[in-house]
């Protein structure tokens, strides 16, 4: 087996800690040579410190000085060490590499997602966003350079799984499932009053902040509409989301004579992780298998589009097209960043992301300068919003 050379965009988050640990077990042939991280200085020291890596980027470089004189007391061997988006964007086309893990939360994983992809490296894709906002530039792309993209979100796995030796014309729907968060059972008068922390406690998945509020108000699920759009080609109108709160059945895919696959397993990210590293093998793995006899039952039903518009604004994004999944995109991300903050409640997400694609002229077949022009545009727009409401 070609030893897998791998980066890792995002290393100290929930994806690139998950990723290390399925590593971990994987053996010799799984070699980690780049990793970047945000801000949480000490887990990177620690991952450098294990896994020896070549390459190492800190995208906060306000924080250069502090983490250049941690890192002296770390002995580790040649390391070449950046900062920031240029720094993001080398590490992604390094040449040592022939494997990158696009774990980014948000649309700042786009450009260096595009570079690793333009270098020819596989990509293993838990970067939603990225493909949100440039599904099109990125598909078209790897394309291009022959490039497989392999889905490392438990959803878009499972529908790629149940693909697997099938002709894409003959899948008539594919079927997402969403656990519906920690407050789908919720009144719509107490939506307005939960906290920060309720948000965050989810009741299935460990994830980090920004992905478990989306997850909360169902627009993660939205955007998984849109992203399985771009990596299996299906129309808008094929493409159906379930409430399954037990997180067992991952996804299904309905095909036309009537047979519905479905992929199950533990509500554990690993799984899919080491599916994408290991793929087109399976390889033994640590985990516990699924016991269906602990569940007793699954359960479904269809997602309440009144209490959660966010799905809602999401499938009317993904119908427009052009610049306003871009839209949809840039404001949900700043109002959830407020909303970590303390600064709005939890229904003014969708509020804020409403009036903002109320608001947006679409561009059809954007060009990635038109995109990012109008993610800046869009973002700035909603702290001006943030501000107006402060005052």
């Amino acid at each position: 087996m070609k030893i897998k050379k791998i980066i890792i965009l995002g290393s100290t988050g929930s994806i690139g800690i998950n990723t290390l640990d399925v590593i971990r077990g994987l053996g010799s042939n799984y070699d980690v040579v780049g990793l970047s991280a945000g801000r949480n200085i000490g887990r990177f020291i620690k991952q450098i410190k294990e896994f020896s890596p070549k390459i190492v980027v800190l995208g906060d470089e306000s924080r250069k000085r502090e983490f250049e004189n941690k890192l002296k007391s770390v002995k580790h061997k040649p390391l070449k060490v950046l900062y920031g988006m240029q720094g993001l964007i080398t590490l992604a086309r390094y040449r040592g590499a022939n494997f990158l893990i696009s774990a980014l939360v948000g649309s700042v994983g786009l450009i260096p997602t595009l570079e690793a992809i333009k270098s020819g490296k596989d990509i293993a894709l838990a970067n939603k966003e990225a493909l949100v906002v440039a599904g099109d530039i990125i598909t078209e792309n790897a394309r291009k350079y022959g490039v497989k993209i392999l889905p490392l979100d438990s959803e878009h796995s499972a529908v790629f799984q149940c693909l697997q030796g099938a002709d894409i014309r003959s899948v008539k729907k594919i079927i997402l499932t969403a656990s519906g968060g920690p407050f789908y059972r919720y009144p719509d008068s107490r939506l307005r009053k939960v906290s920060v922390q309720e948000a965050l406690n989810h009741p299935t998945w460990q994830m980090g902040e920004k992905v478990t509020v989306d997850s909360a108000n169902l627009m993660n699920k939205g955007l998984e509409i849109i992203e399985a759009h771009h990596l299996f080609g299906m129309d808008i109108d094929k493409i159906d989301v379930l409430i399954h709160a037990q997180s067992v059945i991952h996804s299904l895919v309905e095909f036309i004579d009537g047979s519905v696959l479905a992929q199950m397993g533990i509500p554990d990210m690993r799984v899919p992780i080491q599916y994408a590293l290991t793929y087109p093998e399976r390889k033994s793995s640590k985990l516990r298998c699924l016991s269906l006899s602990e569940y007793g039952k699954l359960t479904f039903e269809k997602p309440d589009f009144t209490k959660f518009p966010c799905l809602e604004l999401a499938l009317r994004a993904a119908g427009k097209g052009g610049t306003m999944p871009v839209v949809l995109n840039a404001a949900n991300e700043v109002a959830v960043q407020a909303f970590l903050s303390g600064k709005i409640s939890f229904p003014d997400i969708p509020v804020i992301v409403r009036s903002m694609m109320d608001k947006h002229k679409i561009t059809r077949k954007p060009s990635l300068e038109v995109i990012l022009q109008t993610d800046k545009e869009t973002r700035d727009k909603v702290y001006s919003v943030l501000l107006e409401r402060k005052a």
